[in-house]
């Protein structure tokens, strides 16, 4: 379509489409009226010049209004230095007015974004925004120069190369990379600001009654049209070692029943995506809940969720994302599981993604180029189903920044009987909730727009890959040998935190080895929140030991009267021949107050569970011992 654009120069013809922003309408005015600074004129859609056409990234064309042979009117900005600008050709060097722009993007960011310019980013984001993300490229056999030049063959790529991204099968650019395609063009990123979208109506206007008895253009929410993102905060989530997630699954493998955990873990650069970032997992928190062969509940409240916080905190880790279980037994002589999520089926329901949207809302992901001072989020989505071999694998997630918004104002809804579509609330006297569309072909393959009432649930999603590294690394848990310390919130047998097993996970240990005891993340929950004597408010310098790998801070921990404590409740708690080996060996006799391993086990012919020697009755399923 041509839009007529009258300035006082003269008219011109600008073409566009309908689904073109309006900001890329205005660029091009700009272009083809061989103007500099974007902000020396405004484009009106009236020759009263009273509406003001916007630039704006999600306000289309069409929306504002505009068909094929409309004018519009430029009015330039009354400053003559800016008029001198749009008639001479700058006779500056390139150095001089690369300086100048970045000069006014930078005050322009300031004006529109305040105080959230200077946000407190990630240090991976602080990292990446340093970087210039070029991608070397040796020089080929077209190459004819020498080794300190570059060609067209060899010269670096951008890391958002369309070619390049498909020949390494990378999905979705990395989301500094899609930062990167929005500050290199010919404007220096003067105008990359980062607009969240807003379901809800807009307040303060006050020219006719609140909804529902009226609403109008300037408070009223903008349509949506879905799009696949293009983008993804978090390229790669990372199990830095197989046993946290079998410790995971075990509960299903021993119960049937499927279970929800929470991801703590850090952000770093991944380098297999150019400017990515990866998540590494490193434990599993599993908060209160409900849950059965069908479905999970999480209970409120979690008393032990800030304690989670703050001993991650305290090691440098965080909340990254969350993890539930999807499997149902195929064989289970074999092993295997049904496979049941697949492109004839779904990927996540929409359940299940409207709980990803509100996590991820919950954990906002800080951004200097938003005017709220954050967009998006790096927290991800697991989901532990099965594969088209039928074995247990992981599949990674987010939903969109889109559905994030639909999410976060409430307009997003699961369907009763088909997981694989969601539904975008209807308006109502309680809520306003502009129209959702998405595109998709026809029979014909010709492009339609429809109504997002259902939506399938694919234009949401961002695929994230999961991989464990090819040499694990044990943030917790260091020796492989040892029994772990039980998971918090597991109410079966063998699997309680008390008195007794804390004193059965000690006694594993011999003297020298504290620090490694007590680097166990669901250890650290319980000490923190004995009934008897909770630690937390004395464990900073135990958390600090852990985090630098120190036997000495540890061992040093080991002898305070908080821990002495402890130990004298833990032998009180314990009766019967298995206390032996504590009662024999003093805390001065072990250096840290731990004993040496317990005696020989004996395997359960019922479950195969391993129980002390003393034991006469299985700890699992409290069946005899057979003789």
């Amino acid at each position: 379509m041509l839009i007529r654009v009258e300035t006082p120069e003269g008219t011109k013809r600008v073409e566009t489409t309908e689904d073109e922003s309006t900001e890329c309408l205005i660029k091009k005015i700009q272009s083809v009226f061989t103007i500099n600074d974007l902000f020396s004129f405004k484009v009106f859609k009236d020759r009263s010049h009273s509406i003001q056409i916007p630039l704006l990234e999600r306000k289309t064309v069409k929306e504002f209004g505009l068909k094929h042979g409309d004018f519009v009117y430029v009015v330039f900005n009354k400053n003559d230095e800016q008029m001198a600008d749009r008639e001479q050709p700058s006779t500056s060097s390139h150095n001089s007015s690369h300086t100048t722009d970045n000069h006014i993007s930078e005050s322009l960011r300031n004006s529109i974004l305040g105080s959230n310019s200077g946000v407190t980013e990630d240090d991976v984001d602080a990292h990446l925004y340093g970087q210039t993300g070029g991608i070397e490229r040796p020089p080929t056999a077209d190459c004819r120069h020498g080794a300190n030049a570059k060609c067209v063959h060899c010269t670096s790529i951008e890391p958002y190369d369309e070619s390049y991204l498909k020949e390494h099968n990378i999905k979705h650019m990395s989301f500094h990379s899609y930062l990167k395609k929005l500050t290199n063009g010919i404007d220096r990123g003067k105008f990359a600001i980062l607009e969240n979208i807003s379901c809800k109506i807009k307040p303060g206007c006050a020219g006719h009654a609140p909804w529902p008895q009226g609403i109008c253009t300037k408070c009223q929410p903008s349509a949506i049209t879905l799009n696949r993102q293009v983008y993804r905060h978090v390229d790669n989530v990372e199990f830095e070692n197989p046993e946290t997630v079998n410790n995971f699954i075990n509960y299903w493998r021993q119960t049937g029943f499927q279970r929800v955990g929470f991801l703590y873990g850090y952000y770093s650069v991944h380098k297999d995506v150019p400017l990515g970032i990866k998540a590494t997992v490193v434990a599993i928190y599993e908060p209160p809940q409900e849950c059965n062969r069908d479905f999970i509940k999480l209970m409120t409240p979690d008393n032990n969720c800030k304690v989670a916080e703050f001993i991650a905190s305290q090691l440098g880790l965080q909340r990254i994302g969350w993890i539930f279980t999807d499997l149902i037994p195929e064989d289970n002589q074999k092993g295997t599981v049904k496979y049941l999520r697949n492109m004839n089926t779904y990927f996540l329901s929409a359940q299940e993604c409207i709980m990803a949207g509100f996590l991820q809302n919950s954990h906002p992901n800080k951004c200097r180029y938003s005017p709220d001072g954050s967009f998006g989020s790096k927290f991800v989505t697991v989901c532990v189903t099965g594969d088209g071999d039928n074995a247990i694998h992981m599949e990674g997630y987010q939903v969109s920044n889109q559905c994030m918004a639909l999410v976060r104002d409430n307009c997003l809804l699961p369907t009763r009987d088909a997981p694989e579509l969601a539904y975008v609330r209807e308006s109502s006297a309680e809520q306003y909730v502009p129209d959702v569309y998405y595109k998709e072909k026809d029979m014909y393959n010709n492009e339609v727009q429809r109504l997002a009432r259902p939506l399938p649930i694919e234009y949401l999603l961002v695929d994230v890959p999961v991989s464990s590294p090819m040499h694990p690394k044990y943030t917790f848990n260091p020796l492989e040998q040892m029994e772990r310390f039980p998971i918090e919130n597991r109410h079966i047998a063998g699997h309680l935190q008390d008195f007794n097993s804390l004193s059965k996970y000690l006694r594993q240990f011999g003297g020298n080895h504290f620090l490694e005891a007590m680097s166990d993340f669901h250890l650290l929950i319980y000490i923190a929140t004995m009934d008897a004597l909770p630690l937390k408010n004395s464990m900073e310098p135990l958390l600090e030991a852990i985090k630098k790998s120190s036997e000495e801070l540890a061992n040093k921990w080991a002898h305070s009267e908080q821990w002495a404590t402890v130990e004298q409740l833990v032998l009180a708690n314990t009766s019967g021949p298995s206390t032996s080996v504590m009662n024999s060996i003093t805390a001065n006799e072990a250096n840290v107050g731990l004993s040496a391993p317990n005696g020989t086990k004996w395997s359960c012919a019922y479950c195969t569970f391993e129980n002390d020697d003393n034991k006469n009755t299985c700890e699992m399923c409290s069946l005899p011992k057979e003789t």
